[in-house]
Protein backbone atom coordinates (compact mmCIF):
# COMPACT_ATOMS: atom_id res chain seq x y z
CA UNK A 1 0.00 0.00 0.00
CA UNK A 2 1.40 3.88 -0.83
CA UNK A 3 2.88 5.98 2.10
CA UNK A 4 0.99 8.52 3.78
CA UNK A 5 0.95 12.36 3.62
CA UNK A 6 0.44 14.59 6.97
CA UNK A 7 -0.26 18.31 7.40
CA UNK A 8 -0.90 20.38 10.46
CA UNK A 9 -2.95 21.54 12.15
CA UNK A 10 -4.36 17.89 11.38
CA UNK A 11 -2.13 14.80 11.05
CA UNK A 12 -3.82 13.02 8.23
CA UNK A 13 -2.64 9.70 6.77
CA UNK A 14 -4.32 8.53 3.17
CA UNK A 15 -4.32 4.32 2.91
CA UNK A 16 -5.32 3.30 -0.76
CA UNK A 17 -6.16 -0.70 -0.71
CA UNK A 18 -7.91 -3.45 -2.29
CA UNK A 19 -11.05 -5.31 -0.67
CA UNK A 20 -9.69 -8.54 -0.17
CA UNK A 21 -8.69 -10.43 3.34
CA UNK A 22 -4.94 -10.28 2.97
CA UNK A 23 -4.98 -6.54 2.42
CA UNK A 24 -7.79 -5.66 4.77
CA UNK A 25 -4.92 -7.57 7.35
CA UNK A 26 -1.72 -5.31 6.21
CA UNK A 27 -4.88 -2.29 6.38
CA UNK A 28 -4.85 -2.56 9.98
CA UNK A 29 -1.15 -3.29 10.70
CA UNK A 30 -0.62 0.04 8.52
CA UNK A 31 -3.37 1.75 10.63
CA UNK A 32 -1.45 0.72 14.31
CA UNK A 33 1.72 1.35 12.91
CA UNK A 34 0.50 4.88 11.89
CA UNK A 35 -0.84 5.66 15.35
CA UNK A 36 2.52 4.20 17.21
CA UNK A 37 4.03 7.15 14.62
CA UNK A 38 1.75 9.88 16.29
CA UNK A 39 2.20 8.37 19.57
CA UNK A 40 -1.27 7.68 20.10
CA UNK A 41 -1.02 3.65 20.86
CA UNK A 42 -4.00 4.11 23.58
CA UNK A 43 -6.27 4.12 20.52
CA UNK A 44 -4.92 1.25 18.72
CA UNK A 45 -7.47 -1.87 19.85
CA UNK A 46 -10.67 -0.03 19.04
CA UNK A 47 -8.78 1.55 15.49
CA UNK A 48 -7.64 -1.93 14.60
CA UNK A 49 -11.17 -3.59 15.06
CA UNK A 50 -13.03 -0.15 13.54
CA UNK A 51 -10.62 -0.35 10.28
CA UNK A 52 -11.16 -4.25 10.00
CA UNK A 53 -14.96 -3.28 10.09
CA UNK A 54 -14.92 -0.69 7.36
CA UNK A 55 -12.82 -2.51 4.99
CA UNK A 56 -14.68 -5.68 5.12
CA UNK A 57 -18.13 -4.01 4.77
CA UNK A 58 -16.51 -3.36 1.66
CA UNK A 59 -15.24 -6.21 0.88
CA UNK A 60 -18.84 -8.05 1.63
CA UNK A 61 -21.14 -5.35 -0.10
CA UNK A 62 -19.48 -3.46 -2.92
CA UNK A 63 -17.19 -6.24 -4.00
CA UNK A 64 -14.10 -8.48 -3.37
CA UNK A 65 -10.97 -6.68 -4.90
CA UNK A 66 -12.55 -3.12 -5.55
CA UNK A 67 -10.26 -0.33 -4.77
CA UNK A 68 -11.31 1.78 -1.36
CA UNK A 69 -9.36 3.98 0.90
CA UNK A 70 -8.91 4.85 4.35
CA UNK A 71 -8.22 7.99 5.57
CA UNK A 72 -6.67 7.91 9.14
CA UNK A 73 -7.23 12.27 10.49
CA UNK A 74 -6.45 12.89 14.03
CA UNK A 75 -6.87 16.14 15.58
CA UNK A 76 -7.23 16.87 19.10
CA UNK A 77 -8.79 14.13 20.96
CA UNK A 78 -10.95 12.78 18.17
CA UNK A 79 -9.38 9.75 15.52
CA UNK A 80 -11.23 10.04 12.65
CA UNK A 81 -11.71 6.76 10.29
CA UNK A 82 -13.00 7.07 6.61
CA UNK A 83 -13.21 4.17 4.40
CA UNK A 84 -14.09 5.42 0.86
CA UNK A 85 -15.15 3.36 -2.07
CA UNK A 86 -17.00 3.91 -5.54
CA UNK A 87 -20.38 2.51 -4.26
CA UNK A 88 -23.21 5.07 -3.84
CA UNK A 89 -25.06 2.55 -2.00
CA UNK A 90 -25.37 3.12 1.92
CA UNK A 91 -25.46 0.74 4.57
CA UNK A 92 -27.92 0.68 7.00
CA UNK A 93 -28.05 -1.32 10.48
CA UNK A 94 -29.87 -4.38 10.52
CA UNK A 95 -31.64 -6.44 13.24
CA UNK A 96 -29.37 -9.63 13.66
CA UNK A 97 -30.24 -12.53 16.20
CA UNK A 98 -27.73 -13.64 17.87
CA UNK A 99 -26.52 -16.65 16.39
CA UNK A 100 -26.32 -14.41 12.87
CA UNK A 101 -22.79 -13.39 12.03
CA UNK A 102 -24.04 -10.69 9.13
CA UNK A 103 -25.88 -7.31 10.16
CA UNK A 104 -23.59 -6.79 12.75
CA UNK A 105 -20.96 -4.45 11.54
CA UNK A 106 -22.81 -1.52 11.79
CA UNK A 107 -24.11 -2.23 15.47
CA UNK A 108 -20.34 -2.88 16.24
CA UNK A 109 -19.46 0.67 14.66
CA UNK A 110 -22.05 2.23 16.76
CA UNK A 111 -20.63 1.08 20.20
CA UNK A 112 -17.14 1.53 19.65
CA UNK A 113 -17.11 4.90 18.08
CA UNK A 114 -17.74 8.38 19.51
CA UNK A 115 -19.33 8.92 16.06
CA UNK A 116 -20.44 7.55 13.08
CA UNK A 117 -21.91 8.17 9.84
CA UNK A 118 -21.88 8.02 6.39
CA UNK A 119 -22.15 10.72 3.71
CA UNK A 120 -22.15 10.43 -0.54
CA UNK A 121 -19.31 11.62 -2.71
CA UNK A 122 -18.50 12.79 -5.82
CA UNK A 123 -16.94 9.36 -7.05
CA UNK A 124 -19.26 7.26 -4.33
CA UNK A 125 -19.37 7.09 -0.42
CA UNK A 126 -17.74 7.41 2.68
CA UNK A 127 -17.96 5.61 5.84
CA UNK A 128 -16.68 7.48 8.75
CA UNK A 129 -16.42 7.36 12.83
CA UNK A 130 -14.31 8.86 15.41
CA UNK A 131 -12.31 7.87 18.50
CA UNK A 132 -12.28 10.06 21.22
CA UNK A 133 -8.55 9.92 22.57
CA UNK A 134 -8.39 10.94 26.71
CA UNK A 135 -5.12 11.26 28.84
CA UNK A 136 -6.84 8.89 30.76
CA UNK A 137 -7.17 6.60 28.19
CA UNK A 138 -5.77 3.80 30.24
CA UNK A 139 -7.99 3.83 32.94
CA UNK A 140 -11.21 4.30 30.58
CA UNK A 141 -10.34 1.00 30.16
CA UNK A 142 -10.65 -0.48 33.29
CA UNK A 143 -13.92 0.92 33.74
CA UNK A 144 -15.55 -0.15 30.76
CA UNK A 145 -14.04 -3.34 31.07
CA UNK A 146 -16.01 -3.38 34.83
CA UNK A 147 -19.50 -1.93 32.82
CA UNK A 148 -18.67 -4.84 30.20
CA UNK A 149 -18.53 -7.66 32.74
CA UNK A 150 -21.26 -6.78 34.79
CA UNK A 151 -23.73 -6.16 31.97
CA UNK A 152 -21.93 -9.56 30.65
CA UNK A 153 -22.59 -11.44 34.28
CA UNK A 154 -25.68 -9.99 34.29
CA UNK A 155 -26.48 -11.38 31.14
CA UNK A 156 -25.14 -15.33 31.86
CA UNK A 157 -26.28 -15.04 35.25
CA UNK A 158 -29.85 -12.50 35.83
CA UNK A 159 -27.66 -11.68 39.35
CA UNK A 160 -26.05 -8.04 38.96
CA UNK A 161 -26.69 -7.35 43.48
CA UNK A 162 -23.25 -9.41 44.63
CA UNK A 163 -21.23 -7.64 46.53
CA UNK A 164 -17.81 -7.66 47.73
CA UNK A 165 -15.64 -11.17 47.56
CA UNK A 166 -18.35 -12.57 45.41
CA UNK A 167 -19.09 -9.64 42.94
CA UNK A 168 -14.95 -9.82 42.89
CA UNK A 169 -15.64 -13.87 41.84
CA UNK A 170 -18.52 -13.05 39.24
CA UNK A 171 -16.41 -10.71 37.79
CA UNK A 172 -13.12 -13.63 37.29
CA UNK A 173 -15.59 -15.86 35.66
CA UNK A 174 -17.10 -13.20 33.46
CA UNK A 175 -13.64 -12.61 32.16
CA UNK A 176 -12.87 -15.92 30.99
CA UNK A 177 -15.92 -16.52 29.73
CA UNK A 178 -16.20 -13.49 27.76
CA UNK A 179 -12.92 -13.99 26.63
CA UNK A 180 -13.58 -17.48 25.33
CA UNK A 181 -16.70 -15.98 23.28
CA UNK A 182 -14.47 -13.51 21.74
CA UNK A 183 -12.38 -16.15 20.71
CA UNK A 184 -15.36 -18.03 19.63
CA UNK A 185 -17.08 -14.72 17.59
CA UNK A 186 -13.12 -14.36 16.29
CA UNK A 187 -12.64 -17.99 14.62
CA UNK A 188 -16.44 -17.78 13.12
CA UNK A 189 -15.03 -14.28 11.22
CA UNK A 190 -12.33 -16.91 9.72
CA UNK A 191 -9.29 -14.92 12.27
CA UNK A 192 -6.52 -16.70 14.11
CA UNK A 193 -7.69 -16.77 18.14
CA UNK A 194 -4.39 -17.22 18.82
CA UNK A 195 -3.43 -14.41 17.22
CA UNK A 196 -5.43 -12.26 18.81
CA UNK A 197 -4.24 -13.31 21.81
CA UNK A 198 -1.02 -12.57 20.90
CA UNK A 199 -1.72 -9.00 19.50
CA UNK A 200 -3.56 -8.30 22.76
CA UNK A 201 -0.81 -9.35 25.42
CA UNK A 202 1.51 -6.90 23.16
CA UNK A 203 -0.86 -4.09 23.36
CA UNK A 204 -1.48 -4.79 26.80
CA UNK A 205 2.18 -4.92 27.89
CA UNK A 206 3.06 -1.61 25.88
CA UNK A 207 1.03 0.16 27.84
CA UNK A 208 2.02 -1.56 31.25
CA UNK A 209 5.08 -0.15 30.39
CA UNK A 210 4.31 3.25 29.09
CA UNK A 211 2.44 3.73 32.08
Amino acid sequence: MPGYEMSEPRLRCVLPFEAVPAEVRLLRKAAAKQLNRWGVTAATDETELLVTELATNVLKHVGEGVSATLILEWRGERLRLEVHDKSRALPTPKSAACDEECGRGLHLLAALAADWGTVLTAVGKAVWCEVAITSGQTCRRIERAVEALEQYQGRRSGDLGLLGGKREAALDESAIALIADILHWTAARGHDPDDVLDRAQVHYEAEADAA
